[in-house]
């Protein structure tokens, strides 16, 4: 009797080997593409935090409505024309036009009646200076602020918040 051939089943190519080797290829891709997309959202996310989307600071047009608007007046000063404390003898003149800022019209008010005071207190000083007092920023702003501490001492208890230089001239 002639043996029969034991059955020995060989997977045929492209039968189930592959089917389980395709499948876990499409795992891996869906893996890649999830993580690719957690990493899009974790990094949008520190891109936002950064630029401050989640702050708790209150928006421009929020802060301008819940702050009083601040009244600012300004008060002119006649021009003055003073001579210029000179080394050399030659006559230096110096041309101020000045404008004060105060925060309410009372001060205003506290202001024209003492104008004269405030005119000699600026005239004096001005007077003492030298043209190198007056060279660069840093010695406009000493003057500048010389003047805010002589008016505020002429009309205290109220006070100027600034002196404002409309126009210098040295000749």
């Amino acid at each position: 009797m002639a043996k029969k051939p034991a059955k020995t089943e060989a997977p045929e190519p492209g039968a189930e080997g592959t089917e389980g080797e395709a499948a876990g290829g499409k795992k891996k891709l869906f893996i890649m593409i999830g993580a690719g997309v957690a990493l899009l959202v974790v990094l949008g996310g520190a891109g936002a935090f950064f630029m401050g989307a989640f702050s708790a600071k209150p928006k421009p047009e929020d802060a301008a409505q819940h702050q009083p608007v601040k009244t600012v007046m300004y008060v002119d000063l006649p021009d003055m024309t003073v001579n210029l404390s000179a080394v050399d003898g030659r006559a230096t003149y110096l041309k101020v036009k000045v404008s004060l800022e105060v925060s309410d019209k009372e001060t205003v008010d506290k202001i024209t009646p003492v104008l004269p005071r405030v005119l000699d207190a600026f005239q004096i000083y001005l007077r003492e200076l030298r043209t190198s007092d007056l060279d660069g920023s840093a010695g406009l702003y000493r003057v500048k602020e010389e003047l805010q501490r002589r008016i505020n001492s002429a009309i205290a208890p109220a006070h100027v918040d600034a002196v404002l230089f409309k126009e210098i001239l040295v000749q």
